[in-house]
């Protein structure tokens, strides 16, 4: 309890150095017509608690956290059986090996254009830029979970004349599920920054859309105040992911 309470305070410490320094580059140092004035956070406060009183913010985290669950969703469907596959087979490792690095290493806002073109405007190309980008911290945990096993678990699962269901639901899933976390945790990470950019793809909710909404409204104020929120969420999706990844190395 004591390291974590010492923890607390010096996270809130820091925390409190970086909105200390937001306020002393935006009301100290820019001059009183410069233009970093209108990101202050003695504005951005304000106009954040104004658009948590009312509807809209809340709309457009609805929908952008619907797109992260569904594209998180299909990364998982995806990359847990392939990183099974891969980390039980060295022939498949080494078949796909050169491809997925190959592919892992393209930026998924790079496929922007060509899944607009594929699968039009709206939220499809949406769920495939974040699965695209979801699905390689999971696949290579899995394979690295199925990798550190311990050998003896598989015998004893032999020896006990364990159907192949039953080694894979009883043995390795349960073997490999922290390393899934992790490999989900990052995927949060990844996802949560390729959203804004994906949410310009021309839909009409989402964070990355009222992004642009209060810049051609000259609302910076409301502006910074969804990038405040933006950080506050995936701050806390990541808590999350954290949370459980400790629960399952207690159980």
């Amino acid at each position: 309890m004591r390291i974590r309470a010492q923890g607390a305070v010096l996270g809130l410490a820091g925390i409190g150095l970086l909105l200390l320094a937001w306020w002393i580059a935006t009301d100290v140092i820019a001059g009183d017509s410069s233009f970093a004035r209108r990101f202050s956070p003695t504005r951005t406060f304000p106009a954040l608690a104004g658009l948590l009183a009312g509807p809209d913010l809340w709309l457009h985290i609805g929908q952008s956290l619907r797109r992260v669950l569904v594209g998180l969703a299909a990364a998982l469907a995806v990359g847990v059986p392939l990183g099974l596959l891969i980390g039980a087979s060295r022939l498949a490792e080494a078949a796909t090996t050169p491809a997925f690095q190959f592919l892992r290493m393209i930026s998924p806002l790079s496929w922007m254009p060509i899944a607009v073109m594929v699968f039009g405007v709206g939220d499809a190309p949406i769920y495939f830029l974040l699965a695209f980008a979801a699905v390689w911290p999971i696949l290579l945990n899995t394979a690295a979970g199925v990798r550190q096993l311990d050998p003896q678990w598989l015998l004893l699962s032999k020896s006990l004349a364990a159907t192949r269901w039953e080694t894979l639901s009883r043995v390795i899933l349960p073997g490999v599920l922290p390393q899934v976390l992790t490999g989900l945790r990052l995927a949060i990470g990844i996802t949560w920054i390729v959203l804004v950019p994906c949410e310009m793809l021309g839909v009409q909710a989402g964070l990355g859309y009222f992004i642009l909404d209060t810049r051609d409204r000259l609302a910076y104020d409301q502006l910074m105040a969804v990038v405040l929120m933006i950080g506050i969420l995936g701050y806390m999706l990541d808590a999350l992911a954290r949370t459980a990844i400790r629960r399952v190395g207690v159980l």
